[in-house]
């Protein structure tokens, strides 16, 4: 077995697995109160893998939302990756990996696993970029669907106000990591420009907040930059 695989899943197995098992145990919560069966929550978990989508789910599920509108909502909460998956795979191929590793690789794609894939597979060598990624993906994935069950098992001891806290912990943990990452000037002003223009145009039009705020803001931090290297 490539050593990548064995590096990624112990890289996996602390602080972003408890953090990320912490999440998937408020939604197992969240999904029994909402009437889920254990199976469809677990399937959820692994088929989507991504809180925001699977919230989506959840919410307009309970809702009585048709089951087209449902799965285009989550298909279109899942647009986020395109870009993540557009700027790291290039970075993981190696002429001994075959499609399937490939596509995935794909499917694990996801906030934490990205970060820290851009952040360590530079240092590793080329044929270990792959193994590293899908040994710590496939790690917190199978951390996340276990999780979820616990939550699910659990649901009926947890006060509601713990089951959201736990939700919350991912998007502040996401937002650390960044943080820790943004060690260049154009990383730390997209970060900035992300923080300042997301609000401002949920004031305007909270459904496009997201997209906005990161479009917007990461344009104006890459034309600051591109102006300021060039005054350098």
């Amino acid at each position: 077995m490539n050593p990548g695989y064995r590096l990624g899943a112990r890289e996996a197995l602390g602080t972003p697995a408890a953090v990320l098992a912490a999440g998937y145990v408020g939604y197992g919560a969240l999904s029994s109160d909402v009437g889920f069966s254990l199976w469809a929550t677990l399937l959820s978990t692994a088929a989507i893998w991504a809180l925001p989508g699977q919230l989506i789910l959840v919410e307009m599920s309970s809702s009585g939302a048709p089951l087209f509108a449902i799965l285009l909502a989550v298909a279109f909460s899942a647009v986020r990756f395109l870009p993540m998956t557009v700027s790291l795979l290039p970075a993981l191929r190696a002429p001994a990996h075959g499609r399937a590793k490939e596509f995935l690789a794909a499917h694990l794609i996801a906030m934490t696993g990205w970060i820290m894939a851009m952040r360590r597979t530079p240092e590793l060598p080329v044929a270990d970029r792959l193994p590293y990624f899908i040994g710590f993906a496939l790690a917190l994935w199978l951390v996340s669907i276990a999780a979820t069950g616990a939550g699910f098992l659990i649901a009926g001891s947890l006060p509601p106000v713990t089951k959201s806290a736990f939700v919350f912990m991912n998007p502040v943990y996401f937002l650390l990591l960044m943080l820790s990452d943004a060690r260049t000037r154009v990383m730390a002003l997209s970060l900035a420009g992300g923080a300042v223009c997301g609000p401002l145009i949920y004031l305007l039009a909270p459904q496009w907040s997201v997209l906005g705020g990161g479009l917007i803001g990461g344009t104006a931090a890459f034309a600051i930059h591109r102006y300021a290297s060039r005054h350098d």
